[in-house]
């Protein structure tokens, strides 16, 4: 019949010949692997557990999210903030697209998917939202003056939520794109800023998210930015905050590289590692860590040091994007372990309520059991492997819990020993105890 579809001719000698063509014409358009890609889709065993902390809200960076029903009001002001970079910049919108065009194969191959956009769509995303970021910060520090009837600015609630939605994993933009409009405008840029404008984006980057984000309330940006710029370049926010929190030499190795680096690998599982209420009864002393390192929890003599976080509602969204991307990308898992352990230590609202009274959590949600969950349902859908960074802390902590003298002196200090008056009435009694046994024995004595 006309226009019906026939079959390819078979060889009758070889029938897989059709097959075999095809196959081949298939791999053939397959694209290349990319030792560069750091920005990707969040693994579904992660989503699922809360879809909307890796879904933005209010504006869609990068490819990933672009055209995405609901984000579309903001399009239009990261449009006006390109025009006010054109503006104050004096760079040609030509100048700008022939950066970003040059600039196409490494910013495709940073990304785990982006065949559905041509090369126009494509730079015309990319340009739009570089230029937005970069007059954001530039704006948010001051080194540009916001206009009276600025969308963004002017109106709080945005900025906190845009702040949000750039901790995305799925919302990253490559640092280094940033770095090329900033050089772009380098002669228009404050004088203080020319001699050091390698750190400039990161440095504008740290003041934002610092301002906003309670984990890095605490961050020493000095020595943050010291130690950045003799390490590998930041890939994008999101490197740069899990970077950030280590607050010291942690390695942090891409998947794919070849290291010696190994660590003491235990047969403790993690989850089995007792509460902060059940330690607490065993003895453990729980303190607030002096060390900048968010990952450095340490036991000694008794006592374990954790690191001081602050927990507010957007708590949950920052670690599950560091979580998301560190199980992307790297090889170690600082922030997957951290929240492993953390998720054994609080098991309920008690639990919160030791963390909170000895300083080690700032609850800013209010919620003892809201806050309890969160660190319980932090732990769900991720994975850790036999390297797991707290091994040793875990071991050392089930044998100390495991000690039944360490039970007995805990019991007395809390119930005999815990408050001076306690303490007073206790000493009273033996005192009282060993002058009758005195008068016991010297009436015996005297009897006989």
């Amino acid at each position: 019949m006309e226009g019906s579809h026939q079959a390819a001719p078979v060889d009758i000698d070889n029938p897989y010949i059709p097959l075999e063509t095809s196959m081949r014409q298939e791999l053939g358009r397959l694209s290349p692997l990319s030792s560069s890609c750091c920005i990707y889709r969040v693994p579904e065993r992660l989503r699922r557990v809360n879809e909307n902390a890796y879904t933005p809200q209010v504006v869609s960076i990068g490819p990933l999210h672009h055209g995405k029903k609901g984000l579309e009001a903001m399009e239009e002001h990261k449009k006006r903030y390109l025009q006010e970079f054109l503006c104050r910049t004096k760079v040609s919108l030509e100048d700008c697209i022939k950066k970003i065009r040059d600039r196409e194969p490494r910013l495709r191959s940073c990304y785990a998917e982006t065949n559905g956009f041509s090369s126009d769509e494509f730079v015309r995303i990319i340009l739009v939202d570089a230029a937005f970021i970069v007059e954001l910060l530039l704006k948010h520090n001051g080194r540009t003056p916001i206009k009276e009837n600025d969308a963004i600015f002017k109106k709080p609630k945005i900025i906190l939520d845009l702040e949000t939605d750039m901790l995305l994993l799925e919302n990253q933009l490559p640092i280094f794109i940033l770095e090329d409009l900033f050089y772009l405008q380098q002669g228009t840029l404050p004088s203080d800023s020319d001699d050091r404008l390698s750190t400039f984006v990161t440095d504008l980057s740290l003041k934002f998210f610092t301002s906003r984000m309670t984990l890095m309330r605490d961050a020493d940006q000095e020595s943050i930015l010291e130690r950045l710029s003799s390490t590998k370049k930041v890939e994008h926010f999101l490197d740069l905050i899990l970077r950030s929190l280590c607050q010291s030499e942690v390695e942090l190795i891409p998947l794919g590289y070849v290291t010696t680096t190994t660590r003491v690998k235990t047969s403790v599982t993690p989850s089995l590692t007792p509460s902060v209420t059940e330690l607490y009864q065993a003895g453990v002393e729980f303190k607030v860590g002096s060390m900048k390192n968010l990952f450095d929890i340490r036991f000694t003599n008794g006592i374990c040091e954790i690191p001081k976080i602050r927990v507010d509602d957007d708590t949950e969204i920052s670690l599950r994007s560091l979580l998301a991307f560190e199980q992307c990308h790297y090889m170690h898992n600082h922030i997957c372990d951290y929240m492993t352990i953390m998720d054994g230590f609080v098991n309920n609202a008690i639990d919160v309520d030791l963390l909170v009274e000895r300083g080690i959590i700032e609850n800013i949600v209010g919620d003892r059991k809201e806050l309890s969950a969160l660190f319980n349902n932090l732990g769900l859908g991720i994975c850790s492997d036999e390297n797991f960074t707290f091994a040793n802390l875990c071991e050392d902590l089930n044998r100390y819990y495991s000690s039944k003298r360490h039970k007995m002196m805990a019991n007395l200090r809390h119930n005999y020993f815990n408050t001076p008056w306690r303490t007073l009435s206790v000493i009273a009694a033996v005192v009282l105890l060993i002058l009758t046994l005195i008068q016991t024995a010297c009436s015996i004595i005297s009897v006989a």
